[in-house]
């Protein structure tokens, strides 16, 4: 069993992760994710004194912090602390297991512009309190940096098993070896999830702060514009033209109709979903999270596992061919809700295209450190840039 973890940060509907996910190797190769990337540069001595004199002010009295730790595993683009907290209050002795999200320091090469932690921490309260959503208790938030040097939030650890990004899932591990029926279930409890944040009776004043703050006149092109947006930060005068090809590729087959809009998870994929026995525990990772369209989710949980699929065709490993597929995705999410995705292909080449632009800044992370030499061709920083060429040519669908 796994402690809970929690990978990387979007702004706004960036990908994050991956932060978000980011599997290290060769750019554009296919080559195995490793674990060798630097993630932080605060010292944990210094955080532990910190934490221990911020929660006892909080709570105003004497509390005790042991078991302080970086986890390992899925995402890393943020900072991520894991503790065990115990104190005497008003009512009795309380021990919490907990998980700390920090923005990363300067130094440290930040995967994306900005960490709206505060928005994330909301986020998490709404779709846990108001569609039942199984997301970790949000315990505090802290606004003010002085504490540990930047903002952070707190939430409850769980333990589970989450599908591992490094070495991917689809390599070696439970998921792999579980039986076709209980892969099945866990497949259809994770589109669940999604079909049931979907479907959740949030009014238009909680979806609110949630629209992201770039021009349009849909959700769906104010998510399309803030990728622009991200992909002019992460790369500054570097074109990467892959990417650049998939954005025009996006305007020539854009929805006639985008469908209504909801409250998108985000970084929808079953690396950011805790289990037990296959039933999720608990959904991971909202800093992604924004309105747009149903497909956002879906077609984000579809590429991801099929991302990882290629990766392990690639290295001569059958993988799960038969996991996450679109057309079994779709079908049992309309049967959750009789709602039929529509314009998937679309939908699918974004997804790419959003993975794109992180892999290729987690990429110059890598360079910044000296972990990798820069390549000749910068399409080479997009670890799939054989599948988003697949898709402009129409073969990754055939």
């Amino acid at each position: 069993m796994d402690e809970q973890r929690e990978p990387g940060r979007g702004p706004g509907g960036r990908p994050g992760q991956a932060d978000d996910h980011e599997p290290a190797g060769s750019p554009g190769n296919g080559a195995a994710p490793d674990a060798d990337m630097r993630t932080s540069t605060r010292d944990l001595g210094e955080l532990h004194e910190r934490i221990r004199s911020w929660l006892g002010g909080r709570l105003g009295c004497p509390v005790t912090v042991s078991a302080l730790s970086h986890p390992s595993g899925n995402g890393m683009s943020s900072e991520t602390l894991i503790f065990d907290a115990s104190w005497e209050g008003s009512e009795g002795r309380r021990e919490v297991g907990c998980v700390a999200r920090m923005a990363p320091a300067g130094e440290a090469v930040p995967v994306f512009p900005d960490y709206d932690l505060g928005r994330q921490f909301e986020i998490m309260r709404l779709a846990r309190e108001r569609a039942g959503t199984p997301a970790p208790r949000a315990l505090w938030f802290e606004p003010d940096p002085a504490p540990l040097g930047t903002s952070f939030f707190v939430m409850e650890r769980l333990a589970g098993d989450v599908p591992p990004d490094v070495l991917p899932y689809t390599f070696e591990g439970w998921l792999l070896d579980a039986s076709p029926a209980d892969r099945e279930r866990l497949q259809r409890e994770s589109v669940a999830i999604l079909a049931g944040l979907h479907g959740a009776p949030f009014t238009p004043a909680d979806l609110r702060p949630f629209q992201l703050d770039r021009p349009g006149e849909s959700a769906l092109r104010r998510h399309v514009n803030d990728q622009r947006a991200y992909y002019e930060w992460a790369h500054a005068s570097m074109r990467i033209p892959v990417l650049e090809r998939a954005f025009d590729w996006l305007e020539e087959h854009w929805p006639t109709d985008p469908g209504p809009d909801v409250l998108s998870w985000g970084d929808a994929r079953i690396g950011n979903i805790m289990y037990r026995d296959f039933t999720p525990v608990a959904v991971l990772d909202w800093e992604m999270a924004a309105v747009g369209p149903r497909e956002l989710d879906i077609s984000w949980m579809i590429f991801l596992h099929r991302f990882f699929q290629d990766v392990t065709e690639v290295m001569g490993l059958p993988g799960l061919p038969d996991f996450m597929r679109s057309e079994d995705v779709c079908r049992a999410y309309q049967e959750m809700t009789g709602y039929q995705p529509r314009d998937m292909q679309f939908y699918e080449m974004y997804a790419a295209l959003r993975h794109g632009i992180i892999m290729a800044r987690v990429w110059h992370r890598r360079i910044h450190f000296g972990e990798q030499p820069m390549p000749e061709n910068p399409d080479d920083l997009v670890m799939h840039r054989a599948t988003i060429e697949r898709m402009l040519d129409g073969g990754y669908w055939t």
